[in-house]
């Protein structure tokens, strides 16, 4: 149903300001100043976004909602993804403008609102169009007060930033920021949820603990950040639109970002095939083998995670993912002989395990004008120009996404990963996709963003359901809907710095878990690093959702032990199978990383620690913590050592450059309990196809059986016996976990294969 409302407007001294007010969330409130053409938003009647108004750009001459004299309102009753809601229209008129339209989205039970602009006329243009500009803006708070800058990208070692406002500062932070206090958490989210036709950036200039100014507007660009050298691409018609931005007051800033990104996989649903399948683990080979990479090594990886780690698995499987220099393999170039590639696809289905291929298809590293493979094109046709420039960076030239050829290679290299039996894909330096060129072969693609949008279809396109997507460098927000899991940061290997750098993107960008299916800390590489690093890296694969490891395990070397152990424990791989990202505790590290993350599995809490630095006790607020003070089960996944804890804090040491992962379950313990590894209990045969008997030492309590995804699949209580036989006949073939808690407190876990 929609009403609409003409109001014209006279100025009067004197009179009253007409007003309309616009509800939403619990008491948050927009009154539009008819009059003025600006708006306030408030919450709780105190308001956080004084006299907004709307600023665009028609050519050159910039135009503001403030400027005209006529204006109109429509509401109307609207049901898209984001649930029940109303769409409030202002029609904005005056002689010699173009029309302006502001509007206004607001939904039952979400506690923020929407926000675009739209510019109309006979033939209007633009590359500037900000739905909010306002020169006032308070979060009521003077705190530890902060803004969030967040990358366009994951390249270069970009890092996230939260800026402490002690002094005046400008920030500009792509697609998104927040403004908080992180003492209180009460923080400002607001930031585009769409992405298919321009980048964004929100501006903040501030001090202490208000702003002076807060802009966010579509037209972005910046060459150290969206790694533009011209400006943004400039949309024309008979209707140009903003992107749609987000706006939101929340008593705690984590919960505004964790909305932010949910509101993003509404606004814009996933191109992609719904990934339905238990969390991928993975390998890839550009964490150590690179340019080292043959059939022999690749198989060797393959035997290594079939027989040495059989535990490391989810939903029964693993991926093998062969990175860059593949093309080791294949004779003739992309055009010849993948037999090598089929061959080792094979070996690793044969051994219960998943292939995987890499490829970045919108660069050109060769920079040579030869034919373009699959097409009778030139390369130097494809290559992308700004400024009569061609594109490069990170060492490779910008190809058109747009351009026939680059489609045809695309075309032809996908069909061949896919006839060889490849299940997933890991693609790489997709943001060259993503930029402003003076032109594109497609005459419809006018910006950056259309482009991107147009290169990425075409390429999930041509994979046809057919295989897990796995993005590496990448936009961080428009790449969710063609991916279903994406590297949070990039290039991290094995050290703790490369832990830090990983986790500075987790800190500030853990809510991306709810833009993708999931998001992982790159390939976890050991080497011959110190045990304590090594817990580090695996826990920052923990902390940002799954695994993907990365040593040479067709040698063998220290990492083969490592991974052994961690790569086995089921405690631990239990987290990842849950598949989302744990939030930071603080937000104030900067341009680093925090050290404690929480997250709630179940009915425990998770409590990671990574110590980055020299030994340190942590003495964690459970109230800090979001945990509720009580009796708890606290029980150290690395080490298995169980205590109790009474109260409302968790102090524990943790070593120089190591991790902790607790985990609190509610109830009671007496002492402090370490699991014994090296109890005698056995465990045969194994593999099994029908009884398994288990002989202990120690009298047995309780028997679980579950599955490798953690369901339990049996359970006996007062076992209260040395011994104990059940039978695995009717269990569906693949790894199983066997735990036994004895009667002096102690616990063994067994891994048994049914055959």
């Amino acid at each position: 149903m929609k009403y609409v409302f003409l109001c014209l407007i006279f100025y009067v001294p004197g009179a009253l300001l007409a007003q309309e007010t616009i509800l939403f969330g619990d008491g948050g409130k927009i009154v539009y100043n008819l009059q003025a053409g600006t708006y306030t938003v408030s919450q709780q009647d105190k308001a956080y976004i004084t006299d907004a108004r709307a600023v665009v750009h028609n050519s050159t001459t910039e135009v503001a909602s403030t400027a005209y004299t006529t204006r109109t309102i429509e509401r109307s009753d609207i049901n898209d993804a984001f649930g029940a809601g109303q769409k409030i229209i202002i029609n904005l008129s005056g002689a010699g403008l173009p029309e302006l339209q502001q509007v206004f989205y607001t939904y039952a039970g979400k506690p923020y609102f929407l926000t675009e602009v739209y510019l109309r006329g006979t033939a209007v243009s633009s590359n500037y169009m900000a739905p909010l500009v306002s020169a006032q803006a308070s979060i009521g708070v003077a705190g530890d007060n902060r803004v969030l800058l967040v990358p366009f990208d994951n390249d270069t070692f970009i890092r996230y930033r939260s800026r402490a406002m002690s002094n005046t500062l400008t920030n500009v932070s792509s697609e998104v920021t927040a403004y908080y206090d992180n003492i209180s958490r009460t923080g400002l989210v607001i930031g585009s949820v769409e992405h298919e036709d321009w980048k964004t950036g929100v501006r903040t200039i501030g001090a202490g603990g208000e702003l002076t100014e807060l802009t966010a507007w579509g037209g972005y660009t910046d060459k150290d950040i969206t790694r533009d050298g011209i400006t943004h691409g400039t949309l024309s018609g008979t209707t140009v639109k903003s992107p749609k931005i987000l706006v939101g007051l929340f008593t705690d800033w984590r919960n505004g970002l964790d909305e932010y990104g949910k509101a993003n996989a509404l606004a814009e649903p996933r191109y992609i095939f719904s990934w339905d399948k238990p969390t991928p683990f993975g390998w890839n080979s550009w964490g150590a083998i690179q340019d080292k990479l043959n059939l022999d090594n690749a198989k060797a990886v393959a035997n290594f995670f079939a027989s040495s780690v059989p535990a490391y698995r989810s939903g029964g499987t693993a991926y093998v993912d062969l990175d860059s220099y593949w093309d080791n393999m294949v004779s003739g170039g992309i055009t010849g002989d993948f037999s090598k590639l089929k061959a080792f696809a094979d070996h690793c289905k044969e051994r219960g395990l998943q292939p995987g291929i890499y490829w970045a298809p919108f660069v050109d590293w060769g920079k040579s004008d030869r034919t373009v493979e699959g097409s009778s094109y030139k390369y130097s046709e494809t290559w992308t120009k700004a400024n009569g420039a061609y594109h490069e960076l990170d060492g490779a030239r910008a190809m058109d996404p747009t351009h026939p050829a680059t489609q045809k290679r695309i075309e032809l290299l996908i069909n061949k990963f896919k006839d060889c039996g490849f299940t997933m894909i890991k693609v790489d330096f997709i943001g060259h996709a993503a930029i402003e060129a003076d032109s594109y072969f497609d005459p419809t693609v006018k910006t950056g963003m259309q482009a991107f949008r147009k290169g990425m279809e075409y390429l999930v396109d041509q994979l046809n359901s057919k295989m897990l997507i796995y993005v590496a460098i990448s936009p961080n927000l428009a790449t969710g809907r063609y991916a279903h899991m994406r590297r949070i940061a990039c290039d991290a290997y094995s050290d703790i710095g490369a832990t830090e750098y990983t986790l500075n993107s987790t800190t500030y960008g853990w809510w991306q878990t709810y833009v993708y299916n999931y998001v992982d800390a790159d390939h976890l590489v050991f080497k011959s690093e110190t045990a304590g690093e090594n817990r580090a890296r695996f826990a920052s694969g923990l902390i940002t959702g799954t695994l993907i490891t990365g040593d040479d395990y067709s040698t063998t070397g220290p990492w083969t032990s490592t991974a052994r152990q961690l790569l086995q424990n089921e405690e631990l791989l239990a987290i990842a199978r849950n598949g989302i990202a744990f939030t930071p505790v603080e937000g104030n590290a900067e341009q680093g990383a925090s050290e404690t993350f929480v997250r709630t599995i179940g009915s425990s809490q998770y409590v990671a620690v990574i110590n980055y630095g020299e030994k340190k006790t942590y003495d964690l607020s459970l109230s800090r913590l979001g945990i509720a003070p009580g009796e708890y089960v606290v029980k150290e996944l690395f080490t298995g050592q169980v205590t109790g804890l009474q109260g409302s804090n968790l102090s524990r040491e943790v070593p120089r450059r190591d991790a902790a992962i607790f985990r609190l379950t509610p109830g009671t313990v007496t002492g402090t309990l370490t699991e014994n590894a090296n109890d005698t209990a056995t465990l045969s045969p194994n593999p099994a196809t029908d009884i398994v008997k288990i002989q202990s030492a120690k009298t047995i309590r309780t028997l679980k059986v579950l599955s490798a995804e953690g369901k339990v699949i049996n359970e006996v209580k007062n076992v209260k016996s040395k011994e104990y036989s059940f039978s695995v006949a009717s269990f569906r073939k693949g790894i199983y976990i066997v735990t036994l808690a004895h009667t002096d407190g102690t616990t063994k876990v067994f891994k048994v294969m049914r055959d």
